[in-house]
């Protein structure tokens, strides 16, 4: 049986999929969360996961596809791969990860599937977009109707960061409630330092960036 009212997270423990969960507290009934152990350097991300699953009472599951660290060696799996400080001239930074939303999302339609949930939400964004191909409107589009097909089966993948910023990410964060676990129990730092991170990788220059945005314009507000 299809139930609206419950919605599954594909959930990492950082900013976005936090940010998501977040939303799926305030927009359904129920909401669970599904992270995956694909045999990423910093298993904290997994921890942090599961800490602010608890936090908020929510199910979490952890599937296990590690086989992706062996098909797709990244700096986000490897300890000998420093992770790229700047985009590439051309082609995809070395922390993309080959096929990992793609996997993702097609492992949670099959939970969601087989517990009634029709609606699965990702913290994917085009707006921030680092040069993954897999976190685009066009192949979250293509998938959601390949799944449909496949399952014969009415997913609706949602993506409620598709469209903004690193800024409004913080502003949704904060008018959810949970500006304060995002900030603080998140992992979003491709060092695996939680919280504000390294500060020196791309995904921390990004957070603190919008980070920085927000906050000066929330004083400003209330100035």
């Amino acid at each position: 049986m299809k139930n609206r009212k419950k919605a599954l997270v594909v959930f990492s423990g950082g900013q976005d999929s936090t940010t998501c969960l977040l939303y799926a507290l305030n927009h359904y009934q129920e909401a669970e969360a599904i992270s995956f152990d694909y045999g990423q350097r910093h298993k904290k991300e997994l921890e942090c996961a599961k800490a602010i699953a608890d936090k908020l009472s929510v199910k979490h599951t952890i599937l296990n596809l590690d086989e992706l660290n062996r098909l797709a060696p990244n700096s986000l799996t490897r300890d000998d791969i420093p992770v790229d400080k700047e985009a590439p001239e051309e082609g995809t930074p070395n922390s993309f990860v080959e096929g990992r939303n793609l996997l993702f999302l097609t492992y949670a339609a099959i939970y969601a599937k087989t517990h009634g949930i029709t609606d699965i939400l990702t913290g994917v964004s085009q707006s921030d977009f680092s040069g993954y191909p897999d976190c685009r409107d066009i192949f979250i589009k293509s998938l959601n109707t390949t799944l449909n097909l496949a399952m014969d089966y009415e997913f609706d993948i949602i993506t409620p960061l598709m469209w903004i910023d690193k800024e409004a990410t913080w502003a949704l964060a904060d008018e959810l409630g949970g500006f304060e676990i995002v900030r603080d129990m998140t992992l979003t730092c491709y060092n695996g330092i939680i919280g504000e991170g390294c500060g020196d990788c791309p995904a921390c220059k990004l957070r603190k960036r919008g980070y920085d945005s927000y906050v000066a314009k929330k004083i400003d507000l209330h100035r």
